[in-house]
């Protein structure tokens, strides 16, 4: 089998509140799409990038958390989803696992909130008997506490809250013994505490009011004095800090806990303090909880509260820093700390966005050693800031992001390959290349923006080293090309100049950069010193109309932010292409970029038609008709001399370029002599274009020799080559650009359930035609449907430059969200099988 390795995972952060948490081992979880994203911060001595991803849950991941062990790194955690299912993971000594410890089933509603921690067993000081308690609070007005002992999980208790709901959950430990506090942040604008009583069964001992919206965020936390400190933070634009204080007048009992229930729990909690008490095996512990401050900063809604981590030292004791990290939908993040004189809390960092296109925060996270935050919002990007030592300010880091919604094409970039682009219904085109340093290995990530639209997309075409055309939901085609600033920049961060065929003249002659017009679609072209009086102008012109983003010029040496994204490496549109009845579909460019063909969404004959485009003068040369209907991919010969177009109606048309220049139809099936049963849903060209390979709902991928369908007549039908049936529906198939093992064909298949699987193939091999080379999972693959596979155009590992013939990359993207490369080493297929 040959050996397949990720090397790049690009895919956005779910959009929930608790969809990300940054654990005590320095790492990242994430949910995107129906899957868990293990990722590393780019660190000084560490690349960073998407580890490794986890799949277990049956629909969207709402929230994840890693098991809390407060002094411990952690190992193990979880997962909630809208399938109503909780997954509880462990990371093995490669930070992988295939297969979840187990999945906790119960809740009849979306799992909004999660939270976890460990209970050394009473009795007991072996980590065999470590208890991992799991609450969970979900749409079905439940909250639902779960005991783990030994891979074994079961229900403790269920929280009812009638017709309302719990929207957050944290559990902690008393330090010192096993006594476990739950708090449920309400949406009737209170905090909720439950303990234990000694037979288990929790109940309420206290209610927290003073909000006055939603609670959306609970964080515990213990200072140095062992006092327990509670966050909550509210849609009423406000933050609460609670203190537990310690009482010393514990004492022996045998009181049980349904007798401390005289506490009145709905009482207002303000200045004064009120006494509550716990029991642990006859001991009381006393608590007297007080309001300690109320933090007003933020002017919208606050989504979570952090408190900064525990500190070891290096005489093994601990400082818990009083340090809380908040987020807000107004775009802010803000630490906030006591003042060491007065003790009044005051913001001593603020760190976001002020305008811009984007919204506000969903979670805020502190890193393990206090010195970076990270923040995720409605776009599912990640901003981290860090503090610099030296200057003692927090510079915006390089973050990995993606898609946040279905992706449904990619290509590489013409000219060998030195970028993939890819399109998704998020109404982005993203531009993914790695970053080339010294001193570390390359690392994936988003370099350019090239295109934020209105319309969701649908396709994509490069026309070469620096264009590319797209296709969304309208009746037009656009056409974009790489301006100067990005050129450059890409050169500065990738080490590959992209101006090699380009005249100086032609290379000055590019715009500097774009913009999108305020509510517009078009991204418009920016030359140097050309905007300031324009827009000063029209600043004066628009008042009370929407702002426009204006571009800046900027010089990069590393990979971009989310705001410069968003802002500053946009693409100039050099033309629309208008000529279809409804909206783009599928494109194709041949190799040199100077043709291009679309075609729409078609439910007849008479719109399935494909139109050519000469793109020199951008001008339809020919209208060409083989399928009665939509087009779902089509594809260039090497040669750039035929056309393969595959369509739902489940047949293929290939096209052939006469001596005139003309393309003119040379083969086709019919709903009659097609050897396809269902749509066919991908196709691909052999590296030599002697055979043409597609790819069908029916589960069959199909072989089409080139000679032999060009000598076909009404009379005999062509038939294929070889054919190759796979477990499901077969969307997307792709070929290498060169032989293995002396003569086989290297063809990637990608399924409806999200797997990949790597065969050889031979038409003079009559024993066995195809041999399973690789298979990736879902887990190393996608999870759900895959929407494109491409081949790099050339061997190598892009931004590596030793052995550049043993490798092979090969790109991926599906409804997943998620765009990925993996690396394939050819040396595997030169051994015998």
């Amino acid at each position: 089998m040959a050996t397949v390795n990720t090397c790049y995972v690009a895919a956005a952060c779910n959009r929930c509140p608790y969809s990300a948490d940054w654990g005590r081992n320095g790492l990242i979880i994430y949910g995107y799409s129906r899957a868990v994203a293990l990722y590393q911060p780019e660190g000084q001595s560490v690349a960073g990038g998407v580890c490794a991803t986890f799949v277990g849950n049956t629909d969207r991941v709402n929230c994840v958390s890693w098991v809390r062990n407060r002094l411990e790194d952690e190992t193990e955690f979880v997962s909630g989803s809208v399938d109503g299912g909780v997954c509880i993971w462990r990371l093995n000594n490669d930070k992988t696992s295939t297969e979840p410890l187990c999945t906790l089933k119960g809740h009849e509603g979306s799992v909004i909130c999660v939270s976890a921690c460990t209970v050394p067993r009473s009795g007991s000081s072996t980590s065999e008997t470590v208890e991992t308690l799991i609450v969970t609070a979900s749409a079905d007005s439940t909250v639902r506490i779960w005991s783990k002992v030994n891979n074994e999980a079961t229900e403790k208790q269920t929280l009812n809250f009638g017709s309302g709901f719990a929207l957050t959950v944290a559990v902690f430990i008393i330090p010192g013994t096993s006594v476990p506090i739950v708090a449920c942040g309400c949406d009737d604008h209170k905090v909720h505490l439950y303990v234990a009583g000694d037979d288990g069964q929790y109940f309420r001992v206290l209610v927290l009011s003073g909000h006055e919206d939603w609670i959306r965020s609970l964080n515990f936390t213990v200072d140095d004095a062992g006092d327990i400190l509670l966050a909550s933070c509210a849609q009423d634009h406000l933050i609460r800090v609670w203190r537990f204080a310690r009482s010393s007048e514990s004492h022996n009992s045998v009181q049980q806990m349904t007798s401390i229930a005289h506490l009145q729990p709905d009482e207002d909690i303000t200045a004064k303090e009120t006494v509550i008490t716990m029991v642990e095996n006859g001991l009381e512990i006393k608590f007297a909880v007080s309001l300690e401050s109320v933090l007003s900063g933020h002017e919208n809604w606050v989504y979570s509260v952090r408190w900064q981590p525990c500190v070891i030292k290096e005489n093994g004791t601990t400082h818990q820093p009083m340090k809380l990290l908040s987020a807000s939908m107004d775009k802010t993040m803000i630490i906030w700390s006591p003042d060491v004189e007065t003790g009044v809390w005051v913001d001593e960092v603020r760190v976001g966005d002020v305008g811009g296109n984007s919204l506000g925060f969903f979670g805020g996270l502190f890193g393990p050693c206090g010195r970076s935050i990270l923040g995720h919002g409605y776009q599912g990007a990640f901003n981290q800031w860090t503090c610099n030592k030296e200057f003692c300010v927090w510079e915006s880091q390089v973050t990995g992001g993606g898609h946040f919604n279905s992706v449904v094409d990619l290509s590489w970039s013409g000219g060998g390959g030195h970028y993939i682009l890819s399109a998704s219904t998020d109404q982005t085109t993203r531009l993914h290349a790695p970053w080339v340093r010294q001193y570390q290995q390359p690392a994936w990530y988003e370099i350019a923006r090239p295109q934020i639209h209105g319309y969701d997309l649908q396709c994509l075409a490069v026309l070469g080293k620096y264009s590319f055309a797209s296709g969304a939901d309208e009746k037009l085609v656009r056409v974009f090309k790489a301006p100067r600033n990005f050129i450059n920049n890409f050169g500065q961060i990738c080490g590959h100049s992209l101006t090699s065929d380009l005249r100086s003249e032609e290379f000055l002659s590019l715009p500097e950069g774009a913009n999108v017009p305020a509510l517009g679609l078009s991204n418009k072209a920016v030359y140097v010193g050309g905007d300031a009086s324009t827009k000063e102008q029209e600043e004066i012109t628009k008042q009370g109309q929407y702002p426009d983003n204006y571009f800046t010029s900027i010089d990069l040496r590393a990979p971009p932010s989310e705001d410069q994204l968003l802002q500053n490496t946009l693409w100039p549109e050099e033309a629309k292409l208008y000529g279809h009845g409804y909206e783009i579909f599928s494109l194709a460019a041949n190799p040199e970029g100077t043709l291009l063909a679309s075609a729409c969404k078609a439910a007849k004959a008479e719109v399935a038609n494909i139109l050519l485009w000469d793109m020199k003068t951008k001008k339809v040369c020919a209208s060409l008709c083989g399928c009665t209907l939509t087009v779902t991919q089509m594809a260039f010969n090497h040669q750039g001399n035929r056309l393969l177009a595959v369509s739902r109606d489940r047949t293929w048309a290939l096209f052939k370029q006469s001596e005139t220049g003309q393309f003119v139809l040379e083969a086709s099936t019919d709903k009659r002599t097609t050897s396809h049963a269902r749509i066919i849903w991908s196709c691909a060209w052999s590296h030599d274009d002697k055979y043409f390979f597609t790819a069908s709902r029916d589960k069959k991928v199909l072989v089409w020799s080139v000679d032999a369908v060009a000598r076909t007549t009404h009379t005999s039908p062509p038939m294929p080559a070889g054919s190759l049936v796979l477990p499901h529906s077969v969307t997307a198939v792709s070929l290498a650009p060169l032989f293995v093992q002396d003569d086989r064909y290297l063809v990637a298949a990608a399924l409806e359930d999200g797997e990949i699987f790597l065969y050889t193939w031979s038409p003079s091999d009559s024993t066995s035609e195809w041999r399973l080379a690789a298979s990736l999972s879902q887990s190393e693959a996608h999870h759900l449907t895959v929407t494109r596979l491409a081949f790099r155009p050339q061997t190598g590992r892009l931004g590596h430059t030793e052995d550049s013939s043993r490798w092979l990359q090969l790109a991926s993207c599906g409804e997943d969200h998620a765009v990925r490369v993996y690396n394939i080493d050819l040396m595997d297929f030169k051994k015998k099988n």
